[in-house]
């Protein structure tokens, strides 16, 4: 069978398992492959998922693999969004295929090289790897935090989580979105920017939540 059918599937039954949903009539019903059942007898006869009833999960072997697909995806998506700026269709598109052929050390690099971000562009949590856990980095970030910048700092917004959702119109009210080109003028007592005329005060969960790349 071919290896991307395998790790599409893989890479579904995480995301499935991250929403709450373990039931195989699920899996079948979400999967965009015709024989869907085929994949998942072959995951079965591979001792990467286990099923009873209605219900798959994944192995600790098959966790491993589905881990390290998600976290290639993800970071693949997270680097068309934020270096490439593509439109968000061709953004899935692209990562899907991104997926399949990514070593190892340029998945590593490419986390590196975007700050070891937390979440893709969508909030959803990157998997941490190997050179998350290491205290150093071997670039400098390219996407941060906007509480990582130093003050006095001009920069571009790059994306903002999507789990700030409830602020999202408040926030582009005050010209804050994507693209916007801004200033951190303090951090205590809260964060302090500005946006073009405008000067904006934060709380710092929503300062988190703000990524930003040097003008």
């Amino acid at each position: 069978m071919e290896k991307e059918r395998i790790e599409e599937m893989l890479e579904l039954l995480w995301t499935l398992k991250e929403a709450g949903h373990e039931e195989l009539s699920t899996v079948l019903e979400k999967s965009r492959d015709e024989n869907a059942q085929e994949v998942m007898d072959v995951l079965r006869k591979e001792g990467l998922v286990e099923s009873k009833n209605d219900k798959v999960t994944l192995t600790l072997d098959g966790e491993r693999k589905a881990r390290k697909i998600v976290r290639r995806y993800r970071l693949a998506e997270a680097l068309l969004a934020q270096i490439l700026e593509l439109e968000d269709n061709e953004i899935m598109d692209s990562a899907c295929k991104l997926e399949h052929i990514l070593s190892p050390k340029v998945t590593e690099s490419i986390c590196t090289f975007l700050g070891h971000l937390p979440v893709c562009p969508h909030g959803k949590p990157i998997p941490r790897g190997d050179c998350c856990l290491r205290a150093e980095t071997e670039l400098r970030p390219y996407v941060t935090r906007l509480t990582d910048v130093e003050i006095g700092i001009d920069v571009s917004i790059a994306f903002i989580n999507p789990m700030l959702h409830a602020t999202l119109d408040r926030l582009a009210g005050l010209g804050i979105v994507p693209g916007s080109k801004m200033r951190l003028h303090q951090k205590s007592p809260s964060y302090v920017v500005q946006v073009g005329e405008t000067t904006v005060a934060l709380d710092e969960a929503i300062a988190k939540g703000i990524y930003v790349k040097r003008v």
